[in-house]
């Protein structure tokens, strides 16, 4: 079952003294966290955010209720979070927390080759998955065609084609 709130950003500072924060975005880019009107701070805490923006690879967001330094420095080192409901994803996109731990299987040497470990998101080109074999090596495949083939959503695999000396 998919979670309902998906990590978006941590809460890195403070900006001026109104109380603006600083907020490491999560998302595919800094951008995409300023489209959102509402965040949450747990399942049942939501913020109302009043303005936000790009600034320096940081989002800079004004919370409603956080008017003071004070107030926003008591958020430092918060996660925020987004309602998968508040989010239209392209359908050939997934979210990167719905498939951590899934099965990693090669179709070409016909073998499950390990588990999503990680998924490496600032390589310029692609992402990069992380897969953690059973022997707690960790190999890299470009998260793109024609290495990625398919994400089984229901059967929690994904298909991929290495090419040979890429996972041995």
């Amino acid at each position: 079952m998919p979670k309902k709130f998906l990590e978006a950003g941590k809460i890195v500072g403070t900006h001026g003294v109104r109380g603006d924060l600083k907020v490491q975005s999560w998302c595919d880019s800094p951008e995409v966290l300023c489209d959102f009107d509402t965040l949450w701070l747990d399942e049942k805490t939501s913020v109302c955010v009043q303005r936000a923006q790009v600034h320096k690879n940081v989002v800079l967001l004004h919370l409603e209720g956080v008017d003071t330094v004070e107030t926003a420095e008591a958020l430092r080192g918060r996660v925020l979070y987004l309602d998968r409901d508040d989010v239209e994803l392209p359908e050939d996109l997934v979210f990167i927390q719905d498939i951590l731990g899934f099965a990693v299987y090669d179709r070409r040497v016909s073998r499950e080759i390990g588990r999503l470990h990680d998924v490496l998101t600032t390589n310029p080109a692609h992402d990069l998955y992380e897969i953690k074999t059973p022997e707690g090596r960790l190999v890299y495949i470009p998260a793109a065609k024609p290495f990625l083939q398919e994400i089984d959503m229901e059967q929690g695999v994904i298909y991929i084609e290495s090419i040979e000396g890429l996972i041995e």
